[in-house]
């Protein structure tokens, strides 16, 4: 692969320096959401795992990068995104446990993922279908966006796709928090709610939930994460995180 960026990207860096991420200059680009998504992924070496709406494979590379033998499928709707995160996986020399591909969560579920995978990872479109102020980038309007899957959709999607007993781990904001809880599948269970705190005595404006198929264990709300200090640095739990400690869940 060449090492010449795209004039229309820019090349970054994740996990202080560890991952090397090619993305748009425009459109959707990862951000602290991608990093903390993947350290709450409780993956293991020889498990698959399947990210949906895999973008330009930022969570894909930090998750390879954390647990050495973990094999990742991704796909996105996106055809541009897809051959950003094909390249990001040969940049950072992960094709050997890395798959990506074009896929949708409004169409059926291929038959090769049906209960394949031990986790499910997605940090699907935070808006709406039918938000009206979104992005005049049509990339990142449709990353940020619900067009086709709404929210239900896409967590059925990553359900079908779960082996039994297998983890689900979701993204999302927390003023849907009512909205992702009422949609999971009927015979998902140990929930675990991990409040993200912008800063001390702030609300959380994001929350990861975690969940099991095929499992009744009770669900749980964790103390959660502080992002900030009141100086604006991060804290030191989110520091480490950033730098690839994994998040507790």
């Amino acid at each position: 692969m060449s090492d010449q960026i795209d004039h229309d990207s820019t090349e970054d860096t994740l996990l202080g320096g560890q991952v090397r991420l090619r993305q748009p200059k425009e459109g959707f680009r990862a951000a602290i959401d991608t990093v903390l998504l993947a350290a709450a992924v409780p993956a293991k070496s020889g498990q698959n795992v399947l990210e949906l709406g895999v973008g330009s494979g930022g969570a894909t590379l930090c998750l390879l990068h954390r647990v050495d033998g973990v094999n990742i499928t991704g796909i996105d709707v996106n055809p541009t995104m897809v051959t950003l995160a094909t390249n990001n996986v040969r940049l950072n020399s992960v094709s050997d446990r890395a798959e990506i591909s074009i896929g949708d969560v409004a169409k059926k579920l291929p038959t090769e993922f049906d209960a394949t995978f031990d986790h499910v990872m997605m940090n699907p479109p935070y808006l709406p279908e039918k938000t009206d102020h979104v992005s005049s980038n049509p990339d990142r309007a449709l990353a940020t966006k619900e067009a086709g899957a709404n929210l239900k959709r896409w967590l059925k999607f990553g359900h079908d796709a779960l082996r039994y007993k297998g983890y689900l781990t979701v993204i999302h904001r927390a003023d849907r928090l009512d909205e992702l809880i009422k949609s999971l599948s009927h015979n998902f269970g140990g929930v675990t709610i991990q409040p993200l705190w912008p800063r001390e005595g702030q609300e959380a404006k994001r929350i990861i939930v975690q969940t099991r198929k095929g499992v009744g264990t009770p669900a749980r709300i964790l103390p959660g994460v502080t992002i900030h200090r009141d100086d604006g640095g991060y804290t030191d739990e989110a520091a480490a995180i950033l730098k690839g400690a994994p998040l507790r869940l």
